[in-house]
């Protein structure tokens, strides 16, 4: 069988499957699961969703960058995109959570506006959207610095070492180790940037390299799912997650293969899910699933029932903030 190039510009041409697909990967991580059972590893690492939002995401911040190389705009999309679907979900969560009579209101409106627990200590309740909103700030600042000086595009190198700092040093991780998820996700977000002009000119990489693509995908896959499988809980998520990075991106090329293959309504329905993704992700965990697992109903009849009930309140969600605030 001849082999063909690798177009990197299909992270893109299919960017609204693969977040599709991510988004499946971090409802089947969030759906517990006993440790005993055969599937805990493959399913704790679901949570790779997460590192695939977050390259595809640097991907497209790129794209908008060239252009309109404007900071003003730049915040004004990310801040519409994101804010009001965050200010509406948090909310409710927290509202309903506090006590109007002895409570800090302070704390409620910094929790509701940048969900402050987490920046704190470490609240992990929809702790990727104060993640995201801090890359974002960084993001024109970075991608200005690599237009004017690419050699700054081997910073996501330092940000790798930076994560072992936080891990070992203990001054370091006393002052900002209990935020350890946010750091160990920093790298792949700022290399997705760097990827960015790479999958906008359509690089591509000649056919032997998909054995390397398979070799690297296989070895970190079988990796952290015995990881997950044999030795969860006694290492430090972050050394995982730097597998992730290799493990993110081939994963996405092979990913790309695959959806050349599958018909029209996989599509269709993976890049409404994509499209869905924020709303998703902030309504299924706790507004959703939470309900159901009292049930105790296994974990796919969960999986499948949690993505069922949570799908049309993302939607008219996203459609009646589409009507009050428009692009």
């Amino acid at each position: 069988m001849k082999l063909s190039d690798i177009h990197l510009a299909e992270m893109s041409r299919y960017r609204g499957e693969l977040m599709g697909a991510a988004i499946v990967f971090i409802i089947l991580f969030h759906v517990p699961l006993a440790r005993s059972d055969a599937f805990f590893g493959l399913r704790r690492c679901g949570n790779i969703g997460v590192d695939m939002f977050l390259f595809l995401s640097g991907i497209g911040l790129w794209y908008s960058w060239v252009k309109n190389p404007s900071v003003s705009h730049f915040y004004k999309r990310r801040l519409l995109r994101i804010f009001p679907t965050w200010l509406v979900v948090s909310s409710v969560y927290y509202l309903q959570r506090f006590n109007f009579a002895t409570g800090d209101y302070l704390d409620l409106f910094l929790d509701i506006t940048i969900n402050w627990g987490f920046w704190l200590n470490d609240e992990l309740t929809f702790w990727y959207v104060p993640a995201i909103m801090m890359l974002y700030l960084w993001a024109p600042l970075y991608m200005r610095l690599i237009q004017r000086h690419p050699v700054y595009r081997w910073l996501p190198v330092l940000m790798v070492c930076w994560c072992v700092i936080v891990q070992w040093v203990v001054p370091v991780h006393q002052a900002v180790g209990h935020i350890e998820i946010f750091w160990s996700r920093v790298p792949i977000f700022f290399l997705g940037i760097n990827c960015g002009e790479l999958v906008r000119q359509d690089r591509r990489i000649e056919p032997s390299g998909r054995w390397l693509v398979w070799i690297v995908f296989l070895m970190m896959a079988a990796a952290c799912i015995w990881l997950e499988q044999e030795r969860h809980g006694r290492f430090p998520l972050f050394a995982e997650r730097m597998l992730y990075i290799p493990l993110t991106v081939t994963l996405i090329l092979l990913l790309c293969d695959l959806f050349r293959a599958v018909p029209d309504w996989c599509h269709r329905g993976l890049i409404f899910l994509g499209g869905l993704s924020l709303e998703i992700y902030l309504i299924h965990n706790h507004f959703v699933m939470h309900y159901l697992m009292p049930y105790h109903l296994g974990y796919w009849p969960t999986m499948l029932l949690t993505t069922l009930l949570t799908l049309p309140v993302a939607w008219l969600l996203q459609q009646i903030l589409k009507r009050l605030i428009p692009a």
